[in-house]
């Protein structure tokens, strides 16, 4: 297999790429022959789940980092790349997988990639899992393949509130998940990352690498609450906000959400959205959202697998003319929807 060379003089992005000119971006249509990436048997570390998959274009290819799970449901990070958007070529060994004591049992699951516009560094943020606590952790790299872990961002003495299935809510210790980066600075000269899976919160960082929360209380850190019946159990970033063209400083940011039920969904379904966000005023919180859905379940393999009633998104590129929205389809496969750049 020839493995592609990524380094510092490698080009990111779309070769003609166009910033969404309004929000949102789509329609979203699902591909017709989803999914698109299933785990292989063969392979013992990604033998029984593929889902869940961030993405980037370098080099006029589309390169994948995706979330797979073996027998134990041990999660590691593979890699693959494309040059349609729609078929890939896997990578045959992990790129990220559990060396540090707060990823032993659990592993690296939910990769979010972006590049340093300035060192030209890759940054990822993933989520440790030892089967007790979710840590959200930073890794770098200059070629996509050889990563080094910075570890978890977040204090360990941060509390929040979550919700279960059935709508009550418990205090979770040390507990966080989801970091979607933000490339550019904002006018105060610091990038900022919106994290969380409860609610949603922000972080802030002179270079992408060392993170600071706004606030170590999450009642003054919280950045976004659930305002719809479908995003009252949970709500989670997506993949990295994307600026929209011109001025106002407005970006597109895809969230994920899950509901306890009501309106068209069942308890715990799991929906793919959009907000809107203001990055001279972030922290105000999102200034407009959907009403309804990008994504919700709607095909076999989204309404039953490891998890029922998925889909879940972290990965959004810009190719060849066309918008990619990457999601992991019932916690198991892998799916891709198309909307045309416009």
């Amino acid at each position: 297999m020839m493995i592609p060379v990524i380094n510092r003089h490698s080009v990111d992005g779309c070769r003609y790429y166009q910033p969404p000119k309004t929000f949102p971006i789509g329609p979203f249509i699902r591909y017709e022959r989803n999914p698109i990436m299933k785990p292989d048997p063969n392979v013992e570390w990604e033998s029984h789940y593929l889902y869940n998959a961030t993405a980037i274009v370098v080099d006029n290819k589309v390169f994948m980092l995706y979330r797979a799970q073996n027998k134990e449901k041990v999660s590691s990070i593979g890699i693959a790349w494309s040059t349609d958007g729609m078929h890939f070529i896997k990578h045959k060994k992990p790129v990220i997988a559990a060396t540090e004591p707060y990823e032993q049992g659990g592993g690296c699951e939910d990769p979010r990639i972006v590049r340093d516009p300035v060192s030209k560094l890759f940054i990822v943020t993933y989520t440790a899992y030892d089967k007790i606590t979710a840590r959200l952790c930073v890794a770098t790299l200059e070629d996509l393949f050889h990563w080094k872990k910075i570890g978890p961002i977040v204090p360990p003495y941060w509390r929040d509130i979550a919700v279960t299935s059935n709508g009550d809510k418990i205090i979770r210790s040390n507990w966080l998940k989801s970091g979607a980066v933000f490339t550019e600075k904002a006018p105060d000269g610091k990038y900022y990352m919106i994290w969380g899976d409860s609610e949603l919160h922000l972080a802030e960082s002179k270079d992408l690498v060392n993170w600071n929360l706004t606030s170590n209380s999450p009642n003054s850190n919280t950045w976004a609450r659930a305002l719809f019946t479908r995003e009252n159990k949970l709500l989670e970033s997506g993949p990295a906000p994307v600026r929209m063209a011109g001025n106002p400083n407005h970006w597109i940011f895809v969230y994920n959400a899950a509901t306890t039920g009501g309106g068209d969904l069942p308890k715990n379904a799991y929906t793919v959205n959009q907000m809107l966000v203001d990055y001279n005023n972030i922290r105000q919180g999102p200034i407009a959202r959907l009403e309804h859905p990008v994504l919700k379940p709607e095909l076999s393999n989204e309404k039953e697998g490891q998890v029922n009633q998925v889909v879940f998104c972290e990965g959004l590129v810009q190719y060849k003319g066309s918008w990619f929205l990457y999601f992991g389809q019932g916690d198991s496969e892998l799916g891709v929807a198309i909307a045309p750049v416009t």
